[in-house]
């Protein structure tokens, strides 16, 4: 039982997460891998119900361990919208992640800069019979009003890193993976790995 599923069908994610948990000594799996089609209504007050609901439902469909996150960006200026909507912060359904990056910078443009934001995501780990446990993770920065870097997903390319002068999307994968919120909620993940997998 030394195999983790992680519990999402959005193809960014599973690139993320496979390469963040890479060096566990866990089995990663993806949901193609062992051919379970599963949607989950990502419908919770919060980003922890939405990721527990999810890593759940995949935990008893697959009868394997799931690892599920919820995550969104929060902009000061917009009162931490879009937040928990941020995969569907768009009025129209079909949208993509430009039309929506788009959206929010037509919500921006009249607010001062520098438009402050953080990047939150909850990772939810649960348990075939319905026990679940929780880790967090925070990342600090700026929307600015040009895309920059071809690297990420979501609104990678318009959250900067002042510090650095990058975007999200142009860190590469080895550097956002020791910067970006999903990767600091593995790695307050690793000791509930550690001691579901023993490893």
């Amino acid at each position: 039982m030394n195999r983790l599923l992680i519990a999402t069908n959005n193809k960014g994610k599973v690139k993320e997460l496979q390469d963040l948990l890479k060096n566990t000594g866990i089995q990663i799996v993806t949901p193609t891998q062992i051919n379970l089609i599963l949607e989950v209504e990502e419908d919770g007050k919060n980003y922890a119900e939405n990721a527990g609901k999810k890593a759940i439902a995949f935990a008893k469909a697959s009868g394997l361990i799931s690892l599920a996150d919820d995550s969104g960006l929060e902009v000061d200026a917009l009162e931490n919208a879009p937040g928990l909507y941020s995969a569907r912060y768009f009025p129209k359904p079909g949208a993509t992640d430009a039309d929506r990056r788009a959206f929010l910078l037509q919500n921006l443009k009249d607010k001062p800069r520098p438009w402050k934001a953080h990047f939150h995501a909850t990772i939810a780990i649960a348990q075939p019979g319905g026990e679940v446990e929780f880790a967090e993770g925070n990342c600090f920065g700026e929307i600015i009003p040009t895309e920059r870097g071809n690297d990420g997903f979501g609104y990678d390319p318009i959250f900067l890193f002042p510090e650095l002068n990058n975007t999200m999307a142009e860190l590469g994968m080895e550097h956002k993976n020791r910067l970006s919120h999903r990767a600091l909620a593995v790695m307050n993940a690793m000791p509930v790995l550690e001691r579901l997998f023993g490893v």
